[in-house]
């Protein structure tokens, strides 16, 4: 299934401009690409491994 780019949603961690990432899915694969690009380099991966970055992300401790 090919995404199109209704599919895909911006982060609402994004400031404004141009530097933001958008996340989007079809069955078993999660992409994430640039807003600057969007049709540009896509990183594709599984639900699982997302999901694990996510949680990574979620339980580092602030430094300082």
């Amino acid at each position: 299934m090919t995404m199109t780019v209704s599919d895909w949603q911006k982060s609402s961690y994004c400031a404004q401009g141009e530097a933001c990432v958008h996340v989007g899915s079809s069955p078993g694969t999660v992409a994430l690409t640039e807003s600057s690009d969007p049709t540009g380099a896509i990183l594709r991966t599984t639900p699982t491994a997302w999901a694990a970055l996510i949680r990574s992300v979620k339980e580092v401790q602030p430094r300082g």
